[in-house]
């Protein structure tokens, strides 16, 4: 009784190295085609990569200045007229059971200018508001040079300035003066960028009682801060305006919550990183493109091969794996160069934005994952097209 003839199947180390073949032959095409993958994965990971670092600073930035401060600014009532808040409004905030904290700014009529040589119309785009002395530290604030406002420079011709409001005059030096109206001012202190409420970066600030002595300011606050329990923000919300303005009912009073601001840029930065995403994954489809091209024309240019191997008992499933692990392989190689440089790629920009980089696992994985898948897609009519050349036509190939 004759034995019956077995084809033997090859192991994966078998595989893997038959596969590698073809990549190590051309080595050029190689490169160029798994350049494409390589981008492609790359850019999404980078983009994530970027987008989760982003957030995450944005989310300790919010954690530092917290999401419990909000404002109540004066508008006009419906006949429009100017509302003016009382001014004891700070103190009828806090009488709120939740208030942790309350204080005040207001307008002030003084134009800002650099030196007595320069037009009173010419203000540099800065604007005078009178502050109260814990108006910083409601907010968060820190000062960058000098001091902030002091119980007894509040009462005198003394400055906290912006950091827009600084740059724009051309203070660089504390002791340095300005003009408010006529009056000649000494700058105290710069501040840092107040995050919170950047409108004051371009403000120059003095103390309430000397608004009122040397620029006829009447006591009123425009814009009341406080600052109350996590819990506690929507229910403050709800009756804010009202008591700010008992005798308009705070129709005209505008609450907002300046943390909302950076939450909203959040947002903002999801759409745009699904708009980067869309934009990686065209670039990793036409890698995808170049891997199926390049895995034809082998397919083409090794016929002989193929005969040759054929004749020799190769099955058309070792043929078919054979091909289907160099595209496994070539993808691979794009995959994890693209995932190498896109995590880079986030460490160094994270670096020079000062965020610390967050390259979530998932995104890595996948990469990977859409690469091996787009090996599978890209070699598999390749594949089959190899293992149905017969060997006879294969060999007389030219």
């Amino acid at each position: 009784m004759r034995d019956t003839l077995k084809p033997s199947r090859l192991s994966l180390g078998d595989i893997l190295r038959v596969g590698a073949v073809g990549l190590r032959a051309r080595r050029a095409r190689v490169v160029l085609s798994a350049l494409g993958i390589a981008i492609g994965i790359a850019t999404m990971v980078a983009v994530v990569g970027l987008s989760e670092s982003s957030r995450a600073d944005l989310m300790a930035r919010l954690d530092r200045l917290g999401t419990n401060l909000l404002t109540a600014e004066a508008g006009e009532d419906p006949a429009g007229k100017a509302i003016r808040l009382p001014r004891n409004a700070v103190a009828m905030v806090e009488r709120i059971g939740p208030v942790q904290h309350a204080t005040a700014t207001a307008d002030v009529d003084a134009r800002v200018r650099r030196s007595d040589l320069v037009p009173q119309e010419r203000t540099a785009g800065v604007t005078t508001q009178a502050a109260r002395l814990d108006l910083l530290s409601a907010l968060g604030g820190e000062v960058a040079r000098g001091t902030w406002l002091t119980p007894g420079g509040e009462r005198l011709p003394t400055t906290v300035l912006g950091a827009v409001a600084a740059e724009r005059l051309g203070v660089v030096r504390i002791g340095e003066t300005i003009m408010m109206n006529d009056t000649r001012v000494v700058v105290v202190g710069i501040l840092k960028p107040l995050e919170l409420v950047p409108v004051l970066d371009r403000v120059a600030m003095v103390g309430f009682p000397a608004a009122e002595r040397y620029f006829g300011f009447d006591g009123h606050p425009t814009t009341v801060f406080e600052r109350s329990t996590d819990a506690s923000v929507e229910e403050v919300r709800a009756v804010l305006a009202r008591t700010v303005d008992p005798g308009g009912g705070g129709a005209g009073i505008k609450v907002s919550r300046p943390s909302d601001a950076l939450a909203a840029k959040a947002a903002t930065d999801e759409g745009l990183t699904a708009l980067m995403l869309g934009l990686g994954a065209v670039a990793l489809l036409v890698g995808g493109v170049g891997v199926a091209n390049t895995m034809v024309i082998s397919v083409l240019e090794r016929r002989r091969e193929i005969g040759l191997r054929r004749s020799l008992g190769a099955t058309r499933n070792a043929v078919r794996l054979q091909f289907l692990t160099e595209s496994l392989l070539l993808s691979g190689l794009g995959g994890v160069t693209g995932a190498l440089l896109g995590a880079a790629a986030t460490h160094a920009f994270a670096r020079v934005q000062g965020w610390t980089a967050v390259v979530p696992p998932w995104s890595l994985a996948g990469g990977l994952a859409a690469t091996l898948l787009i090996g599978v897609i890209a070699g598999l009519y390749p594949a089959v097209r190899a293992s149905r050349l017969h060997p006879t036509v294969a060999l007389n190939a030219t």
